[in-house]
C-alpha cells in the first residue's frame, strides 16, 4: 500500500498540531505516498460524544482511510498531561485492531517541555490498544521550538526540524515505498 493517513487531534481552527500534520503529509507526498488527512472535526460532535452507529458516513469514511493505509500519523496539542478529548472520542469510535499492521507515528505539541513523556505515557498506550504493533518513538516539540511566522506558517529551529525529518523518514521506510509506474523515469540532477 502506497497511502498515509494523518489524524488531526485538536478542535482548534487553528492548531499548531493540525498545521505540523500538514507540513508532514506534503514531506511524505514527495516520496511519493498518496495521504489523507482526517480530523476530529470531520466527525459531528453527535457522533463524537454520543458515538456513531455502524451506518455513519463519517466513520465508514475514516475507518476506510485507515483500513486501506500502510502507515497512520496522529497528532495532538497536549492537554491536563495528555492527547486532546476529542482525539479520545474520536479512537473510541474506531473497531478495536483499527491500527492492526500499520506503521504509527505518534506527535505531540505542547507549550513546555514538561510533557514530554505524553506521547509515551498517554497517547502510545491508546495507539497499542488499538492493534499498533510498530509505534514509532515519535516526535514531540514545544512552543518554545515552533513557531508561527507574520504568514501564518510554522517553522521549527533546527534540531526540531531535523528530527522531524528522521521520524517522516522512519515512517515512510517503514511503510515501504511505493512502486513507481512504469512510464516512471527518474530525474537526473
Amino acid at each position: 500500500m502506497s497511502h498515509i493517513v494523518a489524524i488531526a487531534g485538536s478542535t482548534a481552527e487553528q492548531s499548531k498540531s493540525t498545521d505540523l500534520l500538514k507540513r508532514i503529509l506534503a514531506q511524505v507526498e514527495a516520496y511519493g505516498f498518496s495521504t489523507q488527512l482526517l480530523s476530529v472535526r470531520d466527525i459531528p460532535a453527535q457522533e463524537l460524544i454520543y458515538g456513531a452507529g455502524k451506518d455513519s458516513l463519517h466513520l465508514n469514511h475514516v475507518t476506510g482511510q485507515i483500513g486501506r493505509a500502510a502507515g497512520v500519523i496522529v497528532a495532538s496539542p497536549v492537554y491536563k498531561a495528555s492527547y486532546s478529548g476529542a482525539l479520545k472520542a474520536f479512537l473510541d469510535l474506531l473497531p478495536q485492531k483499527s491500527l492492526a499492521e500499520k506503521i504509527v507515528l505518534p506527535i505531540m505539541t505542547a507549550g513546555s517541555s514538561k510533557h514530554l513523556l505524553a506521547i509515551d505515557y498517554a497517547l502510545k498506550p491508546v495507539l497499542t490498544a488499538l492493534g499498533a504493533t510498530h509505534v514509532l518513538s515519535g516526535f514531540f516539540v514545544s512552543d518554545d521550538l515552533i513557531q508561527r511566522d507574520p504568514y501564518g506558517l510554522l517553522s521549527l529551529d533546527d534540531e526540531a526540524e531535523a528530527r522531524l525529518r528522521e521520524q517522516v523518514r522512519a515512517l515512510v521506510f517503514a511503510a515501504g515505498l511505493p512502486t513507481p509506474q512504469k512510464d516512471y523515469e527518474p530525474t537526473e540532477y
